[in-house]
């Protein structure tokens, strides 16, 4: 028998389809369906709005509305989808983030506004890395101790707020809340084409190596490219937004861009994927597992300091119910409850699929009961189909290896 080696074109041809099978897999819709569901509802919603006579729904006003009602929910998001990533969730974000708003409340008139706002997060850092000690040191599972914070950190807000509303007189948190920043024209139509330039150093990087670039960040960057530039041109008061708007871009593109392409993001997703191999592999797994719980906990304080000085007042009550929201938009954006596998793009896209659908609602004076049976729908359908997608994946899996293990027992035989 004559061994051929493969030539060059042979290796071009065969990393070209691999990229090709690559760029399919990224396109399938349960891999990019949160983009496929948003898509398909703004169209439904710009339609119906248009026939039942209501104001254009992608105007700049509505989108900014939206904009600023789910920028704290996005940015809680992002840092859910760390933990999930790491393998663990924190059903307590919630109750963190009332504490914080009413710590920062109740202090802010006699210790001023720094004091008490660095106060609010430590609050939640405490609670963040009390989750980790439990969970990790103790080893009590990770749903029964975020249900315990939950309820426990919900009776703090309490006791702290006595059962009653607290109102600060200072407003300083209501300046920062309510502070609008405007990106220049330029400084976005500059950034659209700064992606654009990055998807083609890609291009011809991989043209270089004889491979196609067709990956989904390739792809994401090219959108985004072109999604700034439009809104730059078109739309440019979409680029005067307040800050929690601005915070939840910055958290989302650091925590994507950390998560892609830095050591500690790569060391995460191996130990949420398969921690006795990280752990085997050098990478600190305690470190790993606890630090998520930290940073959702400070994540979560910023979030009640938002809502603190968007309201200047706070309830014992306040913010309930948000833990399920961000979830479930971790979820819509395809993150796994087990670990190793999510994208915090993703996590923020399903964000938006939850508010644009209420507010779409809104806007139809639908009821609020209509509103949850097709968010609970919603996410329903979007579990079935990453669960149906990843059991394929797995069989697609096996089936491709089988025909190796034949022809490798073939040659072992003879």
């Amino acid at each position: 028998m004559i061994n051929q080696k493969p030539g060059h074109d042979d290796v071009a041809v065969l990393s070209i389809a691999s990229r090709l099978r690559s760029a399919a897999t990224s396109l399938r819709p349960q891999r990019a369906g949160v983009v496929y569901a948003l898509t398909l509802l703004v169209v439904i919603l710009v339609i119906t709005t248009a026939v039942v006579g209501q104001p254009a729904y992608l105007s700049s006003t509505n989108i900014s509305n939206i904009l600023g009602q789910l920028a704290p929910d996005a940015i809680l998001a992002v840092f859910m989808t760390v933990v999930l990533i790491s393998g663990n969730f924190d059903l307590s974000v919630a109750s963190v983030a009332a504490l914080a708003a009413a710590t920062a409340l109740e202090t802010i008139d006699t210790l001023g506004p720094v004091p008490a706002i660095l106060l609010a997060l430590a609050v939640g850092a405490v609670v963040g890395f009390a989750n980790a000690i439990l969970v990790q040191k103790v080893g009590v599972n990770a749903f029964i101790v975020t249900l315990g914070a939950m309820t426990a950190v919900r009776g703090v807000v309490l006791i702290v707020l006595n059962g009653e509303s607290v109102t600060a007189k200072s407003r300083s948190l209501v300046n920062i809340d309510s502070l609008v920043l405007s990106v220049p024209f330029w400084v976005g139509a500059l950034a659209g084409i700064g992606l654009l330039a990055l998807a083609f150093v890609r291009f011809r990087q991989a043209r270089r190596a004889s491979a196609l670039p067709l990956d989904g960040f390739f792809v994401a960057l090219i959108i985004a490219g072109v999604l700034v530039l439009v809104v730059s041109f078109v739309a440019p008061e979409l680029l005067t937004q307040p800050l929690p708007v601005w915070l939840m871009v910055f958290v989302t593109l650091a925590a994507s861009l950390g998560l892609r392409f830095l050591v500690p993001g790569r060391k995460l997703y191996a130990v949420g994927s398969n921690p006795e191999a990280a752990r085997l592999s050098g990478i600190n797994v305690n470190l790993y597992k606890m630090a998520p719980f930290v940073l959702s906990g400070i994540a979560a304080a910023a979030v009640g300091l938002i809502y603190a000085g968007r309201f200047n007042s706070v309830d014992p009550n306040a913010l309930t119910g948000t833990e399920l929201t961000v979830i479930a938009a971790a979820i819509l954006g395809g993150t796994s409850l087990f670990g190793g596998a999510g994208y915090v793009g993703k996590s923020v896209l399903g964000t938006v699929v939850l508010f644009t659908l209420s507010n779409g609602f809104n806007m139809l004076n639908l009821g609020s009961n209509y509103q949850y049976v097709v968010q609970g729908v919603v996410l329903i359908a979007a579990s079935a189909v990453y669960t149906v997608a990843s059991r394929s994946r797995r069989r697609q899996k096996v089936a491709d290896l089988a025909p190796a293990t034949v022809v490798t027992s073939a040659k072992e035989t003879e």
